[in-house]
């Protein structure tokens, strides 16, 4: 998914579904992170319920991803994702209290295509 570009996650608003854009992901200690604030709906959502679904799509194929998201708090993790974009540094500081990163926890991901079967790989 980080040769992409804009992915889509959904997550739960009580009995509502949200969509929304994202566009970067970072790998860190073996481990898929996304980033976004605390002041953010997305965030007072994940922390009721921290099952969501990602899905993005390539020319005719496209890959959903249904996981957990996990906080990771760690100041170093936060640097880590921020140094690999630098340009989300106007928006978000490793030690400021609105950063928030999650980290993909069993997660499921199912590629498809108009042309050839789902393929399903658990990470």
């Amino acid at each position: 998914m980080k040769g992409i570009g804009v992915f889509f996650i959904a997550t739960a608003d009580g009995d509502q579904p949200r969509v929304r854009p994202f566009g970067a992901l970072h790998i860190y200690e073996g481990k898929m992170y996304i980033i976004t604030g605390h002041k953010k709906r997305v965030a007072q959502q994940l922390a009721a319920n921290q099952k969501v679904e990602f899905c993005a799509q390539k020319d005719s194929e496209w890959v959903r991803v249904a996981c957990t998201l996990v906080e990771d708090e760690r100041v170093e993790a936060k640097k880590a994702y921020l140094d690999a974009y630098p340009h989300l540094r106007g928006q978000y500081n490793e030690n400021d209290d609105n950063t928030a990163i999650y980290y993909l926890k069993d997660a499921t991901a199912t590629f498809s295509s108009f042309t050839t079967a789902d393929e399903v790989v658990k990470f």
